[in-house]
This record gives C-alpha cells, structure tokens and sequence, in this order.
C-alpha cells in the first residue's frame, strides 16, 4: 500500500488561500497510479472529515469547500494539490491526504497544519 505525505501547510489570514501537496513516501511510486487520492481535514478535538477527492481523474468536494478548494494532479512533481482559496477560522485543521477514502482508524500521520485566523 501505497503512503501519501501531506505537505505545504501554514498560517494564513482569513480570506487568504494556500495550496498543499501530496505526495508517495517513497518518490519511486507513481501517484497517477492510484485511483483515488483522497484529502481530510481534522480541526482540533474532531475527526477526519473528507473534504475533497480526485477519483479516477474526477473531482469530488464536500459542500463546505465547494467552490473554494480545488483539488489536481500534476503529473510531472509526481503531486496531487490541494489549492485552497477564501480560507476561514474554521478551515484551521490538520490536513491529511490518503489514497483513497479511509476508515477513522486509518494510520493517518503527522499530516500538514492550516491556522487561519488574524
């Protein structure tokens, strides 16, 4: 099985944007391969939350981010991004990406911290 790391993550104020990457632990895996690269989102004290997918080359988002967040593929950094615009307070979360959706217990990581606020 494949391990995905979640990178790229800050503080921003509100209303500005970020984009994180994912990419394999190990750089000789080819993350095109992988059917399903999935992103979460865990605010402190809560669970995961699926925020946006890419599956099978097609876009999936949560109502809370659609239209705000944009999720893709580039092909030569070997790297699914998540870009991130108009983030809120209530975007600060540590963000994971997997491939493909997860259980709760799923062996998440360190994953990438986003802190929005002024």
């Amino acid at each position: 099985q494949v391990q995905l790391v979640a990178s790229g993550g800050d503080w921003v104020r509100p209303g500005g944007s970020l984009r994180l990457s994912c990419t394999p632990s190990e750089s000789r895996s080819d993350i095109s391969k992988i059917n399903t690269v999935a992103w979460y989102q865990q605010p402190l004290g809560k669970q995961h939350e699926l925020v946006a997918s890419l599956s099978f080359g097609y876009p999936n988002y949560a109502p809370s981010v659609k239209g705000r967040y944009t999720v893709f593929r580039d092909d030569a950094q070997n790297t699914v991004h998540l870009q991130m615009n108009n983030l809120q307070s209530d975007d600060t979360a540590i963000f994971h990406c997997t491939p493909g959706i997860v259980p709760e217990n799923w062996p998440w990581g360190q994953g990438t911290q986003v802190t929005v606020s002024l």
